[in-house]
């Protein structure tokens, strides 16, 4: 573990990661190209998104079933293939129909490459590497999204809808080959306990995980601080900086790098202080959360057009979002042994991309509405629709601060009752510490 041939397998699966954010995501870039070409109203647009979105939660835990009793190289391979064949039917897809198939099978792969490529961390490094490479994991995958908001951009507007999907979904499948060569899913001498030896063992190890509160609350953290990013980016971001503040699209292409960046930055750092006080992780998640929607009021009620740098002031905050989400894998690598990490990791990557699909969904059924049944993109997409129809993700989001903080509360009783260790609130921590500080 932690040999020269771990980094290998680590760079080849975060190549694979890579690409499937790419496919993931280019949707997120082709929203008004999308809307001309199948001629559907907001909330049929937002489908696209959300159906990829529900097969992809959907997933989530029979992929870590699978995880935890096949190995993870078997999903890298097969998502990836599903995932190329996703963007061929979506480049040729005639009308919304058949283009929801194409994204149904593009969620379907997608849903188990980010599990698979954590538990690869976790079966090849070992020590304080394990956090810190998931944070980097989550921060490195999001150069797919540089991908799908640049060169995939350009191909967009230069050479069409369907050179461009088919350019992509080419990636994901020399991508299948490269992972069929290179992975294997844990060293020769692992250490590691035998996976499970039968469907029934799998589903065991799925329910003592569900029974983990510490698994629960890394749910809740995902829900809470990944889901407003993954919204901006897959589906309404585009439009909104679009039609809504009025940018030229290759700027607001080029916006959503501001996100990349900023996770690329904040995820090494908090990967630090998740490592560095293991019992405040839920604070770090709540500071992130509370800095997002801090940037969202700010914007949402600025009288009149938001200048350009309050939206970079809530893109730097949405790309905080990406690796705060990443906490909740680390409550799951925490509270659960080894054999089961595949569905711990599933059930807690359900949080965030449940809380997104629910409210990418009604944004749109909102826009529609308020839109009066316009077909007009121009008078469909107004500021002042968004402003409304962005208030949902505080209805979402704070549902699920309320159950983190319950959740939390359960899973501090139990860790006073077996271990002896009290986490009070962080507010006397703080005072304490100024206290002897002060000596």
């Amino acid at each position: 573990m932690n040999s020269r041939r771990s980094w290998f397998v680590f760079g080849v699966g975060i190549a694979a990661y890579i690409v499937a954010i790419l496919q993931r995501t280019t949707l997120g870039v082709a929203g008004v190209e999308a809307a001309d070409r199948f001629d559907v109203s907001a909330a049929a647009l937002s489908s696209l998104a959300v159906v990829q979105l529900v097969v992809y939660a959907a997933a989530q835990i029979p992929v870590g079933v699978m995880i935890d009793r096949i190995g993870p190289r078997v999903l890298l391979v097969a998502g990836l293939a599903l995932m190329a064949v996703g963007q061929v039917v979506l480049a040729i897809a005639p009308d919304i129909a058949v283009a929801a198939l194409g994204r149904v099978l593009v969620g379907l792969g997608d849903a188990g490459i980010f599990p698979a490529v954590m538990r690869l961390v976790h079966s090849w490094f070992s020590g304080r590497n394990v956090p810190q490479l998931s944070q980097w994991v989550g921060n490195l995958g999001q150069a797919g999204q540089i991908l799908s908001a640049v060169p995939f951009a350009w191909l967009l507007h230069m050479f069409g809808w369907t050179p461009a999907f088919l350019t992509a979904g080419s990636l994901a499948l020399l991508s299948t080959v490269v992972v069929i060569g290179v992975i294997a899913d844990r060293p020769t001498d692992s250490i590691e306990p035998p996976r499970a030896s039968s469907w029934g063992q799998s589903l065991d190890l799925l329910l003592s995980s569900l029974r983990r509160p510490g698994t629960r609350l890394g749910f809740w953290a995902h829900f809470v601080s990944q889901s407003s990013g993954t919204v901006f980016t897959l589906m309404w971001g585009f439009p909104f900086m679009v039609f809504g503040l009025g940018l030229d699209e290759r700027l607001a292409a080029s916006m959503l790098l501001v996100i990349v960046v900023s996770g690329v930055i904040a995820g090494p750092i908090l990967g630090i202080l998740s490592a560095r006080f293991p019992y405040r992780r839920s604070n770090l998640v709540l500071l992130v959360v509370g800095l997002v929607f801090s940037a969202w009021t700010l914007l949402l009620a600025w009288p009149g057009t938001p200048p350009l740098a309050v939206l970079i002031v809530l893109l730097v905050f949405l790309g905080i979002g990406g690796p705060g989400s990443l906490i909740g894998f680390d409550y799951a690598r925490t509270y659960n042994p080894a054999r089961s990490l595949g569905s711990a990791n599933g059930v807690v990557n359900v949080g965030g991309f449940l809380a997104s699909f629910v409210m990418m969904f009604l944004i749109g059924v909102v826009i529609d509405l308020l839109g009066g049944g316009s077909t007009s993109n121009e008078e469909l997409y107004r500021l002042e629709s968004f402003r409304i129809a962005f208030l949902v993700q505080y209805l979402v989001v704070g549902t699920g601060v309320v159950l983190l903080l319950l959740t939390r509360r359960t899973v501090r009783s139990r860790l006073s009752d077996d271990e002896g260790i009290n986490v009070g609130p962080i507010w006397v921590a703080l005072l304490r510490r100024v206290r002897r500080s002060r000596g």
